[in-house]
Order: C-alpha cells, then sequence, then structure tokens
C-alpha cells in the first residue's frame, strides 16, 4: 500500500529528521508509527544518518503492531526487523541477527542495558508509550537516562504525556535533553513550578500543585522538542478514525486454535462444499471465543484458554491514560474476564444496564464502560462521556457494529472518534474485520472464508494421509 501522509503526519516526519531528540505527542489512532517508520527509513537508507534502531514499546504492541505496520506500506517493507522478546536465549539471538529494527518491549529495558554495559550499540531510539517513563525513580528510566548519552537519535511517542499531571513531564524530557529544560534534578524542578498541597498531621507533604503560569512556563521551554497536536491539527482527518491493533497468540495459544479449527472442520460431514448456515456460524462463534481467550463447554462452563487478548486490552486502556473508554464485548466469558482483569486498577468501571449508567458515563463518572453491541445499538447518546470506542470482540453483523460505533459518533461529539480494533493474527478475526470493511453482503463472505479454511485444512489433511 503506498502511503499518502497527511500534512500533520509530513509535518511530524521533517521534525523527526530535523530534530535528533524529540517527543512526538499525539492521539493514539492517528498514525505515529507509520510516522515514525518513514522518518527512519529516510534516516537509514536514504541518509545514512543511523545503523541500529531499538524501539521500546508495550509487550504486545512489540510483539505485533510495528513488524504488520511496516509490512502494511510498500516504502517500509525494505526495512529489516528483528523482534527482541521471549526468553533470555531467544532475546540475545534477536539481538544478534542483522536487522534495522530492533524491538523490545519495556520490561526487558534494565536488562537490555546492563546486557550491553558499556557496548550500547543502537543509536537511535524510538520509545512507543513515553508516558510508561514518566516514573523519576523506576528502574527503567534510571537505564534508559545511563545510556541516553551514547543514543544519538531519539524519538518519544505518546497520546497522553502527562496523565497524572504536569510532574509527569519531567523524566519524559530529562531522557531529551538530559535536564538542559527543566533542570538536572526532579526535587530542583519541583520546586520550580510546585508548591506544597496536602499535608498529613505531622506536617509530612503528600501531593503539590502547579503555581499559577506553571503549565505555559512549562510549555515554552520544551516547545522545541515537543510536538502537541490538537484537535485542531486533525481537521483535515475524518471524523473517525479506524485504529486496528495486531494481537499475536503465543505458540501455546496459536497450537490451542489450530486444533480446534482442524478437529471441528474435519469433523464436518464430507458434503462437498455444502455447509449450512448453523454450521458455520457454530464454528465461526467457537473460533472466535478462542480468539479472544476462553470458550465455553456444552454445560455452558467457561475454560480459559488464554490471555493474550486480555493482556492487549489492558495496555490499550493504559495507553490512554485516564480517557474514557466504550468498551464492546461479544461473549459473557468476555465481559466477565474484563471485569476480573480491571479489578486491581484505579479506574472506574461499569456495566452499561440502564438509564443512570447512560447519565454518568456522559457525566464523567466512568472511565470504561462495558457493553454489548446488541443492547445497546440504538437510541442511547453516549456522545458527551467519551470519543474511544474499543472492540474487543468483533460481531459479524455491520448493521450492529456501524450502529453500536454511532452511540458515540454523532451530532453533539466535541472530539474526533477513535474506534480500537483488537484483531487476533491469523485467526477468524481478520475474517470479521474484511467482512465488515466491505460492508455489503456480509454472510455471504463469512460462509466464503469459512470454506476456503475447510478447503484449505482438508487438503493438507489428505497430504498428510498419504505421506
Amino acid at each position: 500500500m503506498e502511503f499518502q501522509p497527511h500534512a500533520y503526519q509530513k509535518h511530524c516526519i521533517d521534525r523527526i529528521l530535523t530534530t535528533k531528540k524529540l517527543a512526538l505527542f499525539l492521539d493514539m489512532g492517528l498514525g505515529k508509527t507509520v510516522t515514525t517508520l518513514t522518518a527512519v527509513r529516510e534516516l537509514k537508507c536514504d541518509r545514512f544518518l543511523v545503523r541500529k534502531v531499538l524501539v521500546i514499546a508495550p509487550k504486545k504492541v512489540a510483539e505485533g503492531t510495528w513488524t504488520r505496520e511496516k509490512e502494511k506500506w510498500d516504502h517500509t517493507k525494505i526495512l529489516r526487523v528483528s523482534p527482541v522478546l521471549g526468553s533470555q536465549a531467544r532475546r540475545v539471538r534477536a539481538l544478534n541477527t542483522p536487522a534495522d529494527l530492533y524491538i523490545i518491549n519495556r520490561e526487558n529495558v534494565c536488562w537490555l542495558v546492563d546486557y550491553y554495559r558499556n557496548s550500547w550499540p543502537f543509536d537511535m531510539v524510538v520509545i512507543d508509550e513515553s508516558s510508561s517513563f514518566k516514573n523519576h525513580s523506576a528502574k527503567r528510566f534510571k537505564a534508559m537516562a545511563a545510556v541516553m548519552p551514547k543514543v544519538d537519535r531519539l524519538v518519544e511517542l505518546t497520546g497522553t504525556p502527562s496523565p497524572n499531571g504536569l510532574e509527569d513531564l519531567w523524566a519524559q524530557v530529562y531522557l531529551l535533553d538530559g535536564g538542559e529544560r527543566l533542570g538536572k534534578r526532579y526535587t530542583g524542578f519541583r520546586e520550580r513550578y510546585f508548591q506544597p498541597d496536602k499535608r498529613g498531621a505531622d506536617g509530612m507533604i503528600y501531593s503539590y500543585t502547579a503555581k499559577p503560569g506553571t503549565e505555559q512556563a512549562i510549555l515554552d521551554k520544551i516547545s522545541d522538542i515537543c510536538i502537541s497536536m490538537k484537535a485542531e491539527d486533525y481537521l483535515q482527518l475524518p471524523d473517525i478514525t479506524y485504529h486496528q491493533i495486531p494481537v499475536v497468540l503465543d505458540s501455546k495459544a496459536e497450537k490451542a486454535y489450530q486444533d480446534m479449527e482442524r478437529e471441528m472442520i474435519l469433523d464436518l460431514p464430507e458434503e462437498g462444499e455444502e455447509i449450512s448456515v448453523t454450521s458455520a456460524a457454530a464454528l465461526s462463534n467457537k473460533l472466535l471465543q478462542l480468539a479472544n481467550g476462553a470458550v465455553y463447554d456444552e454445560a455452558k462452563g467457561i475454560h480459559e484458554v488464554h490471555g493474550c487478548k486480555i493482556e492487549a486490552f489492558l495496555e490499550l486502556v493504559e495507553s490512554l491514560q485516564g480517557k474514557p473508554a466504550l468498551v464492546f464485548y461479544n461473549f459473557q466469558h468476555d465481559k466477565i474476564r474484563i471485569l476480573k482483569a480491571l479489578e486491581k486498577s484505579k479506574l472506574k468501571v461499569r456495566e452499561l444496564k440502564g438509564p443512570r449508567d447512560e447519565d454518568d458515563w456522559n457525566a464523567g463518572k466512568i472511565d470504561i464502560l462495558l457493553a454489548h453491541p446488541a443492547s445497546c445499538a440504538y437510541g442511547l447518546n453516549l456522545q458527551q462521556g467519551g470519543n474511544h470506542v474499543i472492540w474487543f470482540g468483533l460481531t459479524w453483523n455491520y448493521e450492529l457494529y456501524t450502529q453500536a460505533n454511532a452511540r458515540l459518533h454523532r451530532q453533539g461529539q466535541k472530539e474526533k472518534v477513535i474506534i480500537h480494533l483488537l484483531i487476533c493474527s491469523g485467526t477468524r478475526d481478520e475474517d470479521v474485520v474484511q467482512a465488515l470493511e466491505r460492508k455489503e453482503n456480509v454472510q455471504e463472505w463469512v460462509m466464503e472464508s469459512l470454506k476456503a479454511r475447510i478447503r484449505a485444512i482438508r487438503e493438507e489433511n489428505k497430504g498428510g494421509d498419504k505421506s
């Protein structure tokens, strides 16, 4: 596919090329990855200004998003990617594989710095979701700060650089300039721009509040190395944007999926190419359940198979940094597992059941609103409560899909609506997305895509029998 950058993307690419250390604060779903890959390609292949690029990202993003995005565009396919993931032996092997981009999850940053010690080889680093480095006392921040003098180019990417307040900016800016703009030490930064807020009975300070004029003073200091895109910068974009997030199954989950698909298909009666709608729906639903992470048995008991999509969902919610999200699930066990996964978070989570939930969402009292598309596809006005939709499990029903998205994308919505789709690679999830993109003849596409899989597996099985 040919990449035609929007004006704001072209501006960001140019800035990455000309500014050696830059923070790009751009909302999710608006092309941070392809923007950065385009700049990396030019720096590496056209200008010969970088040799080895390290991408640090949340685990599920590291597993799928960067590689998938690289393969999507004609101009970036030339880049060689080596995922530094998995066991220590696999990570070491990946680091010693010739490549242009090495992608590692943020949990292994300390290990990576320790592995190379004084022989740090990466002259360019990209930190995807740099807000995960906002804690100045965290080990991962200290590890990256130690190697920054050896890094010639740095790009920080995030949609929400200061989710908990302006204090979050210090660590991220320090990685860019070594303390030149906001000070060498966090305590000095805090004293300069903040004042004590809440104190305990013993006089201990528990929180700080910004001094008058602090926000503008900080923004003035960092404006030359930070690009912050506001809504008005996106006016040339559609007012609804679809953000596909690939979810890579681990080896155990992938085998479970393939085994179930093979077993169910081989159990179908040999009737040429004829397969009933009922059989097709049962097979598709079972495979969609498994892609989401759990399946029902005949007694409606729930069996959890993997947590790959739940993990990707939690990373996505984290990257929203407190922005509210309307989350659609497909199966009841999806809802149960999502609620369980969010138990330890400080987010206000609610299931959409009635008018009070609708009112509280629109009043900003809910962070995560769970809903089934069939229960809220019509009539509800939820546009005042947020602009992010997350599809944990997709539906084949195009009308339900569009009507559910229209709960936020409707008159009265003041922000661009972003639809995030969690898609398990190599599963029926991908067929669902293709069906929804076709808009017409969805049912026919369901049948045809399933028939194609049936033919492939039966042919493969015949080949196996011959050998």
